[in-house]
This record gives structure tokens, C-alpha cells and sequence, in this order.
């Protein structure tokens, strides 16, 4: 009975079928179809749908305004054959999630093709920018800015946001009706019968938050790029526009470029160090001759009033820089170099050693043992070691993404 009901389960992230369609032949081409990289949001920890056979969820969207089809199809149902088992809702944990408004025809789908050239981008044109590819040559894309009073954004924005559910592991929707968010847009323009339509490619959140007395601290919240876009540069393209945006507001303090209510992901954190690195590096207190002189008071000074840029990131930027300029064959420069973002690095170790003081004055001995067996020295030296390596193999491949972009 066992063996017979678990045929009956399906792995989401395989069932789930996601498109951006720009033309009717794409609805049955396999090859412009992508997948989920998350589903546990949505159908728990498991990412498993449990009752079908040959489950396919289709989830397909307008290139442009994300007018979308939405079909459940499964080849059989635990239902037809076991009379006491109940099969998950399938459709129902999708509607919670995808906005009112979808059609489940597929003519009709095609049919709202049409009106695609009829979608323009919200907002305001902030930069326009161009991508060649081998296949279509010169390709134009354009960053704009927009907010809840452009009209139709709000429920544009509604089924944007479903992608975040597929492609960030811990996304939240957002209460775009407070206006402190900004909303930065990515299109793609492409021709279709002659005329120039536009496709979206990506987005990205920014909440304003306000600093005493009459400043503001943007703080990124979420930032996404559409799965077949990814490794072409765009994530860079709209950090940095929406970088140089806030540093021209003079209401805004500093940029944080921190996430709202999560640690920002890994490729996050490359991609601003890449940006960052590439706005501060033709500053004058980051000149090569300056670097080998340490972290300085000009660097903080600079980034920020030039750049807006924070004390912590400027600090990165700054030893990513040094390393760039720093021969590493030769050992004294090497040695320095290390020591100084291993002094950066040993921070959190420091602050573990007065944790450590104080708790000697105050815990019994068997206590502090098994304090102390946390933070024993050798064991800091060596994670010491292997953070310094993490950071330094992170910031040369920065290095050779700026040297493959000069």
C-alpha cells in the first residue's frame, strides 16, 4: 500500500513549469520553459505534492505586462483508485499566491498576446544599456523607476512579486501601499511584426527609511533577476543605476544596501562589493599609491559624501582595491595585507575574548568550561585562517570581473 501511494508523489520544483512568453509558438516550446528553485513556501518543507501521477502545474506569463495562464494537469489522481485518500489542493495553494485576473484557457492566454503592444514601462527612464548576445546582436534594455501611483503598476507589481516565491528562499510579499518603497524595473526591448515591445527582465525593492532629522536611508529589500536573464549583467546594471539615483537625492544619508528582514544571500554581497568597487575606484583617497597607506579617514569621508556610501562597505571596497594593487608573491606586501583584513576579520573573536572575561567573574567552573571549549584559541586561529581565505578568493574573482569589464 505504501509503495503504491508514494508513486503518487510529485517533487514541485520538477512540476512546476514556469514562461515568459513573447510569441504563441513559445507556449509549446519546451526549451523556453524554467523551473523553480524553491516551492517549500508554498507547498512545505518537502517541496512535494502528493495525490497525482505526471503532475505539470503551469504557470505562464505575458512577456511584458505578466498577464498569466495558470494549469494543473496530472495524468491520474490517487482519488481514482484509493477511495479513503485525500490528494493535496494543489490549485488552491496556487491561487493564494498568484493575483486574481489569470485565465486556465490557453486561447485566451494567446488572445492577451496581442494587447502586449499596447505595455509600456512604469515610471521614469532612469538608464538604458546594451547586452550583446551571439544570437540577437546588440540587445537595449532600460531601468526605470516607479512607484504605487503609476496606473496599473499595483497590479503589475502583484504578479512580479510571484516570482519571488519560486526564487527567494525566505521571500515575503510586501505592502507596496506604503509609499517609502521604490520600485526599480528592468525591460528588455525587442521587435515583434515591426513594432517595439517590451519584456520584463527583473526588478528590485528599495524601502525608505527616515534618519533624524530631515534625511532618508534607502535599504534594499529585494532584488530579483527572471531566471532566463541571469549571467548577463543585468543584476549590476540595476544596483548601480539605483545607486547613482539616491546618491543624487541630497535628502538621502547613506545607502545601506542591506536586506530588510533577512542576511542578504551571498551573490547579493558580490554583486554590491562588484559595484561599489566599481563606482569607488576612480575616487582620489582610493588612488593605488594611497592603499598600501591603510584605511583611512579620507576613504570613509569620500565614499560617503561622494557616493553615500557606509563606513562597513567602504572598508570592503577598500581591501578589495589593495589587493588588486598588492603583489602577493612578495611576502612582506602579502604579510601586510593579510594582518590587515585578518585585524577586520578578528572582530567578532575579539568580542568572544570580553564575553569570555566577564563570564569568568560570574559562572561556576563547570560552566565556563563549556563556555571556554567554544572559544578555544586554536580553533579561532584556524576558522581565523579560513574566513581570511574565503574573503580573499571572493574579492579576486571581484578583481577579474573588473578586469574582464575594462
Amino acid at each position: 500500500m505504501e509503495k503504491k501511494l508514494a508513486e503518487y508523489k510529485c517533487d514541485t520544483n520538477e512540476a512546476i513549469s514556469l514562461k515568459l512568453v513573447r510569441f504563441p509558438e513559445d507556449v509549446d516550446d519546451d526549451s523556453t520553459t524554467f523551473h523553480p528553485e524553491y516551492s517549500h513556501q508554498v507547498f512545505g518543507d518537502d517541496e512535494v505534492a502528493f495525490g497525482y501521477k505526471g503532475l505539470q502545474i503551469q504557470l505562464f506569463y505575458a512577456a511584458g505586462n505578466l498577464s498569466t495562464l495558470f494549469k494543473v494537469k496530472y495524468t491520474s489522481k490517487v482519488t481514482e483508485t484509493f477511495d479513503c485518500v485525500e490528494a493535496d489542493d494543489v490549485e488552491g495553494k496556487i491561487r493564494e499566491i498568484i493575483p486574481a485576473g489569470f485565465t486556465c484557457n490557453t486561447d485566451d492566454f494567446i488572445s492577451l498576446l496581442e494587447k502586449e503592444a499596447n505595455f509600456k514601462p512604469f515610471g521614469t527612464l532612469l538608464h538604458t544599456y546594451t547586452v550583446h548576445s551571439e544570437e540577437a546582436g546588440e540587445l537595449t534594455y532600460q531601468i526605470h523607476k516607479a512607484d504605487v501611483t503609476c496606473p496599473g503598476f499595483r497590479e503589475y507589481h502583484e504578479r512580479l512579486q510571484t516570482f519571488l516565491m519560486w526564487f527567494i528562499e525566505t521571500a515575503s510579499f510586501i505592502d507596496a501601499d506604503d509609499d517609502r518603497w521604490d520600485f526599480f524595473l528592468v525591460f528588455e526591448k525587442y521587435n515583434k511584426d515591426g513594432e517595439t515591445l517590451y519584456a520584463t527582465v527583473g526588478y528590485m525593492t528599495v524601502y525608505n527609511y527616515y534618519v533624524y532629522p530631515d534625511k532618508t536611508r534607502p535599504r534594499v529589500s529585494q532584488m530579483l533577476i527572471l531566471p532566463p536573464f541571469q549571467g548577463e549583467g543585468h543584476g549590476a546594471q540595476l544596483l548601480e543605476a539605483v545607486h547613482r539615483f539616491y546618491c543624487s537625492l541630497p535628502k538621502v544619508q547613506d545607502i545601506t544596501g542591506e536586506h530588510l528582514t533577512e542576511d542578504p544571500s551571498e551573490n547579493y554581497v558580490k554583486l554590491r562589493d562588484y559595484v561599489l568597487v566599481k563606482l569607488c575606484q576612480g575616487l582620489p583617497s582610493f588612488a593605488a599609491d594611497k592603499l598600501h597607506l591603510g584605511f583611512s579617514a579620507d576613504m570613509i569621508k569620500e565614499a560617503q559624501d561622494k557616493l553615500k556610501i557606509n563606513k562597513k562597505h567602504a572598508r570592503r571596497v577598500y581591501e578589495i582595491l589593495r589587493l588588486r594593487a598588492t603583489d602577493m608573491s612578495d611576502e612582506d606586501k602579502a604579510r601586510e595585507y593579510r594582518l590587515e583584513v585578518k585585524k577586520r576579520l578578528f572582530g567578532p573573536y575579539r568580542k568572544n575574548q570580553r564575553e569570555l572575561a566577564k563570564m569568568r567573574k560570574c559562572l561556576r567552573p563547570e560552566e565556563l568550561v563549556s563556555h571556554m571549549s567554544q572559544m578555544d584559541t586554536q580553533t579561532q586561529h584556524e576558522e581565523l585562517e579560513k574566513s581570511y581565505q574565503d574573503v580573499v578568493e571572493d574579492y579576486r574573482r571581484i578583481i577579474e570581473r573588473l578586469a574582464s569589464q575594462a
